[in-house]
């Protein structure tokens, strides 16, 4: 969940290593530190807050050095404090880590036996004063580390400096992703791609249970096993890392923006006239009995639309699960199972965790992620991306809807497959699907009306979102956003709900954001909205112009959508829920791109 990056360079690093971990804010931080090698010496600076408090500091506090690692921090083991975050340093060795040691007590009490004491609460500190330990035992700088690395237990993506060494490195990962950069005569290491890009654009990414020995003219990679391993060496395109909000106050709402030119990419990716393409050997419905979904979060949500259309359109069975609870119930998995994962970032700890769960027992493993070189990609049998290009902002927002589109499409493909849907109806929901982006132009004119709606919206402690079908997993994303940004409290519930609980809390200051299209479902949504004014409540309702006209003249808000076949609506109703939460986020003054507690990758569990 945290950034890292390592530079063994040619200049200073310590501004090197500081615009890296501004790349890398978008994951969400709230610590953050550099430790460098300078004429042999190991030294290090770290802040609480933001970046700018790091980088205040080296101006009073400057770090020579051409070697040097560097890290933002999510807090797991302690709070954010100096003395938590990272590096961790321990006599002649500093170490950066995303991830959690499971194991870190039972090391800690077996070196407070050898005389060590600890000036942390986090897990980390364990694995820097063990690799002292092990230097202090006579190992050279590479056993040392390597012993560590046989020890613990969790998931770790690591960077280990040493005192007195300006020219290595070692990078070790389990679980949680790393790359190496290649530039000339030097070196760099970051969480992702994105953190190198203005270093190098040629990347290569360690697989599950490397390590690497890293110098400014050498790479050397050992496997799980200890063999010595080639990985190739990528070419990055610079737009694929490009990081910028080209004009708009906010990466959320340049991504909201965005939203009908990348679902128009995507389209185009994988459509080829009527016929739906695959990447590699495709997928096969006709022999798929069951399809088991797992995901966390705003991608669970997504899963949970695609339950609807895979079962309405295909008839194909449909098992969605959040990937933290998937895996520890030891669900069976029946055969002709196909289980698919879906994460925007393809490192989600939990997600990931599931697929490994899966293997060997599901007789194919798909994967939708954002990113194709993530472990969930690498991993997976089938990986489609999403094409949504990089997203910043924590809140997910395109992602989302480039997932429910490739989940779409899969639908489809499935529906015609097995029989239950004609190639004339495919063609006429395609030609619809197409049409799709220029409606989502239509939607985002609506954003002053939205716009009115959330500044009243920012006023309530509490909000309640309701839908029924296909926007009852909407309404649960809408309520997600909300809460996500703005933090205020929000719920969301399937409209049939309502009278079983949550109709308690209705009073005239929890408003009640209504997502209903004027489909088959419509009246009865109807019926749930006079339920919740005739107690005094507040209805905001988003729907169609058909749906405007008869819910009447007593609701209390309504955004006006184009009207869209029924089976394309979560697509286009995503929009007014972002955008909403975005709104109401500013009205509030919260950090809209990096709101608190929150990170954008969650490579813990």
């Amino acid at each position: 969940m945290c950034g890292i990056v390592g530079v063994l360079g040619d200049h200073e690093v310590a501004p090197i290593l500081v615009e890296a971990l501004k790349r890398l804010e978008y994951r969400g931080y709230d610590s953050a530190g550099i430790a460098t090698v300078n004429d042999g010496h190991l030294d290090r600076r770290r802040a609480v807050g933001k970046l700018v408090n790091l980088s205040d500091l080296l101006v009073h506090e400057p770090l020579a050095g051409k070697a040097g690692i560097g890290h933002t921090r999510w807090a797991t083991h302690g709070a954010p404090t100096t003395s938590n975050a990272h590096p961790h340093k321990a006599g002649p060795v500093a170490v950066v880590h995303n991830g959690i040691i499971e194991n870190y007590r039972e090391l800690r009490e077996e070196l407070a036996q050898h005389g060590y004491s600890f000036a942390t609460q986090t897990d980390t500190e364990t694995v820097a004063l063990l690799t002292q330990h092990h230097l202090a035992q006579g190992l050279n700088h590479v056993q040392a580390a390597e012993h560590t690395l046989a020890r613990l237990e969790g998931a770790f993506a690591l960077v280990f400096l040493f005192d007195g060494e300006d020219d290595l490195m070692i990078a070790a990962r389990k679980g949680s992703p790393l790359a190496v950069g290649h530039g000339d005569g030097e070196m760099y290491v970051g969480s992702d791609a994105i953190a190198l890009a203005p270093l190098t654009d040629r990347i290569t990414y360690l697989a599950e249970g490397d390590r690497a020995i890293i110098t400014r003219k050498t790479l050397e990679i050992r496997d799980k096993d200890g063999r010595l391993v080639n990985r190739p060496v990528k070419l990055i395109h610079a737009d694929a890392t490009r990081v910028d909000k080209a004009g708009y106050k906010h990466f959320m709402a340049k991504e909201i923006a965005e939203q009908p030119t990348v679902l128009a990419d995507a389209l185009n990716s994988y459509l080829d006239g009527d016929t739906i393409r695959l990447p590699g050997d495709g997928l096969d419905f006709t022999g798929i009995e069951r399809l088991t979904m797992v995901a966390c979060g705003t991608a669970f949500y997504a899963c949970l639309t695609a339950k609807y259309w895979f079962e309405q359109l295909a008839g194909l069975p449909v098992e969605v699960d959040v990937a933290s609870e998937f895996r520890y119930r030891e669900p069976p998995i029946t055969p002709g199972t196909t289980a698919l994962f879906v994460s925007q970032s393809g490192e989600t700890a939990d997600t990931l965790a599931a697929l490994r769960y899966c293997e060997g027992k599901a007789e194919q493993i798909v994967s939708i992620v954002n990113v194709p070189e993530s472990s969930i990609a690498r991993e997976s049998d089938l990986a489609l991306p999403i094409h949504a290009g990089i997203e910043v902002g924590v809140a997910s927002t395109k992602a989302f809807t480039c997932q429910l589109n490739v989940l779409l499409l899969l639908a489809l493909k499935a529906a015609v497959e097995r029989g239950r849907m004609t190639p004339e109806t495919r063609t006429e929901i395609l030609s619809a699907l197409r049409g799709l982006p220029g409606v989502l132009n239509i939607a985002l004119d609506r954003d002053p009306v939205i716009q009115k709606a959330a500044r009243l919206i920012a006023e309530a402690r509490d909000v309640l979102f309701l839908g029924r079908g296909l926007m009852y997993p909407l309404a649960l994303e809408g309520a997600l956003k909300l809460k996500e940004i703005s933090y205020i409290h929000a719920e969301a519930y399937a409209s049939g709900e309502l009278k079983h609980g949550p109709i308690a809390l209705i009073d005239k200051t929890v408003p009640v954001v209504v997502m209903a299209p004027r489909d088959t479902l419509f009246d009865k949504t109807v019926s749930n909205m006079q339920e919740v004014m005739a107690r005094g409540g507040k209805v905001l309702l988003i729907t169609d112009a058909a749906g405007a006209a008869a819910a009447g003249q007593d609701v209390w808000q309504t955004i006006v959508l184009p009207e869209v076949p029924s089976v394309l609506s979560p697509i286009l109703y995503a929009l007014p829920a972002q955008l909403l939460a975005y709104h109401t986020a500013v009205a509030k003054g919260t950090d809209v791109d990096q709101p608190r507690n929150l990170a954008k990758s969650v490579t813990v569990e």
